[in-house]
């Protein structure tokens, strides 16, 4: 089976996978990354985009599913190239666990490939865990483009995790928010809340939002209370660094 490398050098494994379960995107399909995730403790299930694998003599590809063989569940052996070591490679075998299972919206079958028990997660769980990772790539997303996670200029460790740590807290207040709009609207359907529609109206009215919450606790805004913060916010810290425009701020 042809085997994606492109991705592979931004995904270290190693002890840190052990008893974690790993969303294997398709930029990163390849059996030895598989094999490594295996020894070091971990589980991973990834789709497959294309069906080269032998099975009992055959290639997968060219045996045919119907709509009523709903789950496909069976083991497989796979061969790969080890890393060479002194100009020598030398092949290996793996067993992973096969699943398929109907969908009907695009009416075919969709192949996961595990590493997983059946008497841990049985197919259709296989199937539900791995679209979870669409729900991942949302939040991320949602991070970077209404958060600002995708911001980050410093190079201070310190600074870096409290932008981190901001981005990570006003997505956990988005949240809250937006259940408690999901429970005044309980008749629309949930299609209509979209995570990045959300978002973006949470963005776009979280100054009324924050006036709210200070009205609500009783701190007057006035005036002098946004003179205060104009005050605090606008003080550089390179308070040694020489100005171009000094003469024309002055």
């Amino acid at each position: 089976m042809p085997e994606n490398t492109s991705d592979l050098k931004t995904l270290k494994v190693g002890p840190w996978v052990k008893d974690i379960i790993l969303l294997i995107d398709l930029g990163f399909y390849k059996f030895h990354l598989f094999s490594r995730i295996v020894e070091n403790g971990g589980s991973f299930v990834s789709r497959l985009n294309c069906l080269g694998i032998d099975l009992i003599g055959k290639h997968l590809k060219d045996i045919k599913l119907e709509k009523s063989d709903d789950i496909f569940d069976v083991n497989v052996e796979v061969s790969f190239d080890r890393r060479s070591y002194r100009g020598e490679s030398k092949k290996d075998n793996k067993i992973f666990r096969l699943v398929a299972i109907y969908n009907p919206e695009a009416e075919e079958h969709h192949f996961y490939l595990t590493n997983i028990a059946p008497d841990i997660l049985n197919a259709s769980e296989i199937a539900a865990v791995y679209a979870a990772r669409w729900e991942v790539e949302l939040i991320f997303k949602e991070l970077k483009s209404r958060y600002e996670l995708d911001q980050i200029t410093t190079k201070s460790s310190y600074a870096i995790e409290a932008l981190i740590w901001i981005s990570i807290l006003t997505l956990l207040i988005s949240r809250k928010v937006y259940s408690v709009v999901r429970k005044l609207n309980p008749d629309a359907k949930m299609v209509r809340f979209t995570q990045l529609r959300w978002s973006s109206i949470f963005v776009q009215n979280s100054s009324r939002l924050l006036s709210a919450i200070l009205d609500h606790l009783g701190i007057e805004q006035d005036f002098s209370t946004v003179l205060n913060v104009y005050s605090s916010e606008a003080l550089d810290p390179h308070v040694n660094r020489e100005r171009f425009r000094e003469g024309l701020w002055s």
